[in-house]
């Protein structure tokens, strides 16, 4: 499969926020979320002054929009108030009708090369956390870095874009406030831009809660998911930590998820 990247210009604005519509529509967390809300997040970030054009890449099969990548600058404050200029990236989009293809991975790695050459650190993201190791991100606690409330999971991770490259670099990791903005009736106001298209609704946890041992339903009711998409929110190493959590259950959680549309865990 023949893949091109090249940057996104004006004249794709609009099919890279449908594009991002497509890749996401079935993909938000919460029971009490409406509609998804990364395509609005797209053009929001486009106009904020941590963006990076540079680093603004698009992937194309046939002259048609499949991928997109998108970055804004975070920064590392450590313990004397210093701070350091990372990457963060996301949305990461490809279209449904061509994932599993590496165009996601093409994106990375095409832009971690270009972001190395601009003398850029690291790349610290908030993301699947089974997904994104394979690329070679690691967990941010290896590091010595937290969230900006102090906070460590497996889903927030660091790519480190040369060796060394975070040598006595610690601290608190700041995104920019614009991921903090979205709100539904903005979502849902942006979304009556681009055509008509069913509402998703979530599958509940109980589709997996019914398959589980009492043991394993406990733990995954323990975690307070509406959702089964908010076990992406967790790694396969993180759920395999709680008590009655064992090999079987795992491999049903695998087969649920599966079921329902979305690869979770290591497979």
């Amino acid at each position: 499969m023949s893949i091109s990247l090249r940057l996104e210009t004006p004249r794709d604005y609009y099919s890279v926020e449908e594009l991002t519509r497509e890749a996401f529509w079935k993909l938000f967390w919460y029971s009490d979320q409406q509609i998804c809300d990364e395509h609005l997040l797209v053009r929001r970030l486009r106009e904020c002054p941590s963006f990076v054009p540079e680093l603004d890449y698009v992937a194309e099969q046939n002259n048609k929009l499949v991928g997109h990548i998108i970055y804004t600058t975070g920064k590392i404050v450590d313990e004397s108030q210093k701070e350091h200029t990372m990457l963060t990236f996301g949305p990461l989009s490809v279209h449904p009708s061509y994932q599993h293809r590496g165009i996601g991975k093409a994106l990375m790695l095409h832009t971690f090369g270009e972001a190395r050459r601009m003398g850029y650190r690291a790349v610290i993201i908030f993301g699947h956390p089974d997904y994104y190791t394979r690329v070679g991100f690691q967990r941010a606690s290896r590091f010595g870095i937290t969230t900006s409330d102090g906070k460590v999971f497996d889903p927030f991770m660091v790519y480190p874009l040369y060796d060394g490259s975070l040598d006595g670099i610690q601290g608190k990791y700041y995104l920019d406030p614009v991921y903090d903005t979205l709100k539904q009736d903005d979502a849902l106001e942006f979304d009556k831009i681009f055509p008509p298209k069913k509402r998703h609704i979530p599958a509940p946890i109980n589709a997996l809660l019914n398959r589980l041992e009492p043991d394993a339903r406990a733990a995954i009711l323990s975690l307070d998911f509406k959702t089964l998409n908010a076990l992406q929110t967790i790694s396969e190493r993180e759920l395999s930590m709680l008590n009655g959590i064992d090999e079987k259950a795992l491999k049903i959680i695998r087969a649920v998820m599966l079921e329902h549309g979305s690869k979770w865990g290591i497979l």
